[in-house]
């Protein structure tokens, strides 16, 4: 199926493609296009124009100095390459490597995943997760974000009509960061069913605080709170880890469709979630 007809813009700056959003609120931004053209073809989406932000210089960087500071236009695959990532921040590229496929992981980007807040995406879990903020650029200057505030509902983040994410900021840690992202992919799509991404800082073997992030089960990415409070200040053992994830699912409004009922999500919640505990700590 064709889209319904549209104007095509390419700005050379930041400045030039908020002016843009400025002046049309029905355009629609597009970087690496993965979501928004299909909905385009299915006419679920009719943006009046659309503001191709692929070719501004300086959004596609990735630096590294404890915590990162990673560009909107970085791609999975250039996450997924990136030596400097890994030391710090091994689950990125552990879920580099789950999505989609390489067509997605080459022209994906992460700045659209956190913009579009897919219900069914990855990294929207991980860099909750991972307690990551976005730089976001509007008629109205800058300003930061924090993760926990820019997810609002179904495809739906706080972002203004007029705003771009130009970047996204994981900080350092002194502790050591005990990480993982388990995930169960439908089997046509690849999106992720349940997705399950635990980030814990470890004093020893003792858990200092936790961020567990769910996706896929619920409208938006979710901390399990219940989950977190269990952890915190716990020795990471077999009998922290079992009873913390028995509470993934506590205050989850829970999804359910042909493939999998929200029972069954409540269930992989609740697996996964001691899967990637499991996994990050080492715990046998």
């Amino acid at each position: 199926m064709y889209p319904a007809q549209f104007d095509y813009h390419r700005p050379t700056s930041v400045k030039e493609a908020v002016g843009l959003l400025a002046s049309n609120p029905d355009a629609k931004l597009i970087a690496g296009g993965h979501s928004l053209l299909p909905a385009m073809k299915l006419r679920l989406a009719q943006p009046s124009a659309l503001v191709d932000i692929s070719r501004i210089s300086g959004l596609n960087g990735i630096s590294v100095n404890g915590g990162a500071k990673i560009g909107a236009l970085v791609t999975y695959r250039q996450l997924g390459d990136d030596k400097a990532l890994r030391g710090p921040f091994p689950v990125i590229a552990q879920t580099v490597n789950i999505v989609g496929d390489p067509a997605v992981r080459n022209r994906g980007t992460l700045g659209g995943s956190l913009a579009h807040s897919d219900p069914a995406a990855d990294f929207t879990a991980v860099m909750l997760a991972l307690d990551a903020s976005v730089t976001v650029t509007g008629t109205g200057g800058d300003r930061t974000v924090a993760l926990d505030d820019l997810f609002v509902d179904l495809l739906t983040t706080s972002l203004a009509p007029d705003e771009i994410i130009t970047s996204i900021s994981i900080p350092a840690s002194s502790a050591r960061l005990a990480q993982a992202y388990e995930k169960h992919a439908h089997p046509a799509s690849g999106y992720a069913v349940v997705g399950i991404a635990a980030v814990l800082k470890m004093n020893g073997t003792t858990i200092e605080s936790a961020r567990v992030a769910v996706t896929g089960a619920i409208a938006k990415a979710t901390r399990a709170s219940a989950t977190e409070a269990a952890l915190t200040g716990k020795t990471a053992n077999a009998d922290t880890i079992a009873a913390a994830a028995a509470l993934a699912t506590d205050g989850l409004d829970l999804n359910g469709d042909v493939y999998a009922s929200a029972e069954y999500r409540g269930h992989l919640v609740r697996v996964l979630t001691k899967r990637a505990l499991t996994r990050a700590t080492g715990v046998k």
